[in-house]
């Protein structure tokens, strides 16, 4: 069963930077809307960015002007570049992907730390 695979997460000092990646395991078809979400303990999963095949794209208000959604269609990967980070950006990371006909796919989420 194809996986998302997501990558780039750790530790990271207040400020500092990192990029996320995620692609899926093996081949995948009719791939849409593309987005990141985050969690952080205790709290709900909440929307970070998402992107729309054209590429339009939406952002949390917490996050805008220091993080970056971008995607690879001939690849369905999807990237978040993150700048400027900051304690309260510390959480598990997950990246979906949507499908115009189907159930659409999750990763299994990877960690992000800020902190010194």
């Amino acid at each position: 069963q194809v996986q998302l695979v997501e990558s780039g997460g750790g530790l990271v000092q207040p400020g500092g930077s990192l990029r996320l990646s995620c692609a899926p395991s093996g081949s995948i078809f009719g791939i849409g809307a593309m987005a990141w979400y985050r969690q952080a303990p205790g709290k709900q999963r909440e929307l970070v960015a998402g992107i729309s095949r054209g590429g339009s794209t939406n952002y949390a208000d917490s996050v805008k002007g220091r993080f970056t959604i971008s995607r690879d269609n001939a690849k369905n990967t999807v990237y978040l570049q993150m700048n400027s980070l900051q304690a309260e950006d510390t959480a598990v990371y997950y990246c979906n992907m949507v499908q115009y006909a189907g159930p659409g796919y999750w990763g299994q989420g990877t960690q992000v730390t800020v902190s010194s």
